[in-house]
């Protein structure tokens, strides 16, 4: 009798789980679709569903075919039993869909990621004929190159910022050092809601270069020539050994792990100052250390903010809107902005891709569950 009822209890359990799967796919979603040179995993999801994040609820693998849950071009994608997609194999020829499409947007992505500290790594120590700026096709000389050898390839990295828990950044100098009188832009335009603990810096690619000559005697630098592209050298760049493949590309969009609300926000906008829209990257404040991992979906909203009662204190001055609540303010709500996908982790900042949205994505914007309605 036990048995029979726990049998009775998984089918609706399940049933329960497919109805309110079914409930949430697209209106228009095809029965089958051809997987298409170009595509993505987050374009395939949305065909189907009206939140693509919830993609591994239905996808239902194919245990018969070599990685099962790679999804290729040619195969094609059916709407099975209990509102699951399944795969057909195709011709197999061409690379599989990655998540996202970094393809498109690498250009703008400068290879970024967060270190704990950077003042160990070898540096630019001087450029050919005493240049200030060194272009492709040109030496560069670098301290503390030990142990390499002729051929060897290195990305020129740049220090750019320095993340911490409040929703700011603060920018470098050549030597990766704080600018003296910088101006706390955020300061006063977004609440700050942590302690100013230290997340990372922010190291963006320069350029390539490749391992030419050890140290010469009575010198104490190594010799690299840069390559053509890219952006200018300067002293005070760093090196590190090339990364084959930076960007995990194969990987499923779906919800946090945990509700992160009140607990991650937007640090900065990849190549501008404040906003950013659809296809731009965005530097978050959590990282594997939280849960994030790649594929990690968020809604992004605007803090609602605490506006002077104007009703109640008229003539007052000292009474302004801020980001702080307080005696003599009204708080509006949080309103929406856009969804973002993760796509690069590190142990305390991610790199995500804003996906869709109704308004521009800002630095120190909350992030919450993709399902969030507040």
């Amino acid at each position: 009798m036990f048995k029979y009822f726990r049998t009775v209890l998984a089918v609706a359990v399940l049933t329960v789980g497919t109805y309110a799967t079914a409930a949430e796919m697209a209106g228009s979603h095809p029965d089958t679709y051809v997987v298409k040179r170009g595509d993505t995993l987050w374009d395939i999801s949305a065909r189907f569903l009206k939140k693509p994040w919830l993609w591994p609820e239905i996808w239902q693998a194919n245990p018969q075919i070599q990685n099962p849950h790679l999804i290729y071009p040619g195969d094609v994608i059916s709407l099975a039993y209990l509102d699951r997609v399944a795969v057909q194999p195709g011709p197999r020829q061409d690379a599989p869909l990655n998540a996202i499409p970094l393809s498109d947007i690498e250009p703008f992505l400068k290879d970024r990621r967060v270190v704990d500290s950077f003042e160990g790594l070898p540096h630019v120590a001087g450029l050919d004929e005493d240049r200030l700026r060194s272009s492709g096709g040109h030496n560069i000389y670098v301290r503390g190159l030990d142990g390499a050898q002729p051929g060897q390839r290195f990305a020129i990295v740049r220090p750019t910022a320095r993340f911490t828990d409040n929703p700011r950044s603060q920018d470098l100098d050549f030597r990766g050092k704080t600018i003296r009188g910088e101006v706390d832009m955020w300061k006063e335009v977004t609440e700050q809601t942590g302690k100013g603990e230290l997340l990372g810096y922010e190291l963006a690619k320069v350029n390539l270069a490749t391992f030419t000559r050890g140290v010469v005697p009575g010198t104490e630098v190594s010799t690299l020539l840069v390559d053509i592209g890219g952006m200018e050298v300067r002293v005070g760049d760093r090196l590190i050994p090339v990364d084959a493949q930076p960007y995990d590309l194969h990987f499923f969009p779906h919800p946090p792990a945990a509700d992160p609300a009140g607990k991650l926000r937007v640090l900065a906008v990849a190549d501008a100052l404040t906003s950013g829209g659809p296809r731009d990257v965005i530097a978050i404040s959590g990282g594997r250390l939280d849960g994030v991992d790649n594929g990690t979906v968020f809604s992004i909203w605007r803090n609602g903010s605490h506006a002077a009662n104007r009703m109640a204190h008229p003539e007052s001055s000292r009474v302004s809107e801020s980001p702080k609540s307080g005696a003599g303010r009204v708080t509006l709500p949080d309103e929406y902005a856009s969804h973002a996908m993760v796509f690069r982790t590190f142990d305390k900042v991610s790199y995500a891709l804003v996906m869709e949205g109704v308004e521009a994505t800002r630095v120190g914007y909350e992030l919450k569950h993709p399902d969030a309605t507040y």
